[in-house]
């Protein structure tokens, strides 16, 4: 069975980011907040495509359901800071 703590692992080993923090706790279903200078540019589907290519194969057999906010370091930044 798959845990957040793998999850983190795997996408942190594919992809460069200045956060991560995953939830979950049933095995299947996933919360990811991801931040990442990659992003930057991107469309927030682009983005959420990059995640998925960085677990791969991964979500297809281990990963039933992963629900991710993913935020550039600057808007990361910003919206700490209003928190």
């Amino acid at each position: 069975m798959v845990t957040a703590q793998d999850i983190h692992r795997y996408i942190e080993e594919q992809l460069p980011c200045t956060f991560i923090e995953v939830r979950g706790e049933d095995g299947q279903h996933f919360e990811a907040v991801i931040v990442s200078e990659r992003f930057r540019g991107l469309s927030m589907i682009a983005q959420h495509q990059m995640v998925y290519k960085a677990l791969g194969e991964r979500m297809k057999a281990e990963i039933h359901a992963l629900s991710m906010q993913t935020f550039t370091p600057e808007v990361w930044a910003l919206r700490q800071s209003h928190n």
